[in-house]
């Protein structure tokens, strides 16, 4: 008896000891409705959003009008380069050099744009870096790394964006694609090819986007979750979808979409739907390149602005060349918060740092606001441990989140090392 009392004991003292050990202090943060106040003082006419979303439709429709993929063959074989890394892989495991040489025999390079063809997503797919659905994982013990940091995870693309492919995998089970915004590999299953008669009646020039978020579409039976953002053509009442037939080749398909799921593109750049989009958009849980069908910081600020016709490139850096870029980088922090309150137009203006992005909202209290998906704060113990705070979702902060954490770093304050601002 006295050994099984010992036995508990000891089981108690460790369960209190790692859960003294795990206890975070919450991140205080604005409160998400001030975005409502923010969001009425912001200007309504920052694009001429006719001539924003023709823009959009020529980019969106590139593929389809192109003749190849237009990266050279070396730029697409850029994820090839991860075999001299340490990477890890689901079993947390180092990949061999015959793992990494069997992805690369499979994706087939020697057939690059040899015979491409145009083609549409079926659904909403992972892009990624290597033929494989094996995640690729830096230390994944270290703060910062292993899930949801997929290396082999490039993006997610959504159901009927236009592509153009260059190549399929030797099991033909990928295939290599380009959009509008970004290339890599995709399933096979998830895709299917489209001839000139398709693409007519596809592109007829009458579109709405969903400014809801992961509703179920079926067609009769379920097939995806949408996402805000997604196009889809409309004809006598119904919304355009592709199917397959038994030969990959698509055909024209109809369904149904409620009112509130679905609006003509692009919607009214105004207070309240703005408030509308961002509603759908925060506490969206994190997903690292888009993985598990979420959103990162870069698809997060892409994805606010489609509604309304505003184009930005897919990844944090590529972003800021969609607008007018002040370089802020020699500043101090107080200089840069103050010439954010000086010179950012609230909705209109991306922060941007290396790795991250994130979407200013306007002045509360004297502090400047944005509104971003992001992963974590970094923190730092008295013992020099770096450790995470982990936030995780889209969520509304000051520009020093965690700041009044007990173990804040100053060297990772997100103010710090902010670079500069896009005025879109």
């Amino acid at each position: 008896m006295l050994k099984n009392f010992k036995q508990l004991s000891l089981i108690f003292l460790i369960a209190t000891l790692f859960t003294a050990c795990s206890v975070k202090e919450p991140i205080v943060v604005p409160k998400e409705s001030d975005i409502v106040e923010l969001s009425k003082k912001a200007n309504d006419n920052f694009i001429n959003q006719n001539k924003a979303t023709n823009d959009y439709f020529i980019k969106y429709f590139k593929p389809w009008d192109s003749s190849k993929v237009s990266y050279p063959k070396i730029e697409a074989m850029w994820g090839q380069s991860y075999k001299y890394k340490k990477v890890y892989l689901e079993n947390h495991k180092l990949a061999s050099a015959e793992w990494f040489d069997k992805q690369i025999t499979n994706s087939n390079f020697d057939e690059y744009n040899v015979v491409p063809k145009k083609a549409i997503m079926l659904k909403n797919a992972n892009v990624r870096v290597l033929p494989t659905n094996s995640p690729m994982f830096y230390d994944p013990t270290q703060p910062g790394e292993g899930f949801p940091f997929d290396y082999n995870q490039n993006s997610l693309i959504k159901i009927n964006t236009p592509i153009i492919v260059s190549h399929l995998s030797k099991d033909k089970a990928w295939a290599y694609m380009e959009s509008s915004i970004v290339g890599g590999w995709v399933e096979i299953n998830s895709i299917a090819f489209v001839d000139e008669d398709f693409i007519k009646e596809f592109k007829n020039s009458n579109y709405y986007v969903s400014v809801k978020e992961k509703f179920p579409i079926y067609d009769p039976i379920f097939r995806e979750y949408v996402k805000v953002a997604t196009i889809f053509p409309k004809k006598n009442n119904k919304y355009i979808i592709a199917k397959k037939d038994d030969n990959q080749k698509a055909k024209i398909a109809y369904i149904d979409l409620n009112e509130d799921e679905i609006e003509a593109m692009p919607i009214a750049y105004t207070s309240e739907n703005r408030v509308k989009i961002l509603n759908q958009l925060l506490d969206e849980p994190y997903g690292w390149g888009g993985l598990l069908n979420n959103r990162d910081c870069s698809s997060f600020t892409q994805d606010f602005f489609v509604p309304f016709g505003k184009y930005l490139h897919r990844n944090s850096k590529s972003q800021i060349s969609n607008g007018k870029y002040l370089d802020m980088s020699k500043m101090d922090i107080n200089e840069k918060k103050d010439f954010i309150k000086k010179n950012g137009v609230p909705f209109s203006t991306l922060v941007y740092l290396k790795g991250h992005i994130m979407l200013y909202a306007g002045i509360k209290d004297n502090e400047p606001l944005v509104i971003h998906n992001v992963w974590s704060v970094r923190l730092k113990d008295s013992s020099g441990r770096k450790y995470r705070n982990i936030i995780g979702k889209a969520t509304i902060t000051t520009l020093e989140p965690g700041k009044d954490l007990k173990d804040f770093d100053e060297d990772n304050n997100i103010l710090r090392k902010v670079l500069g601002i896009t005025i879109l």
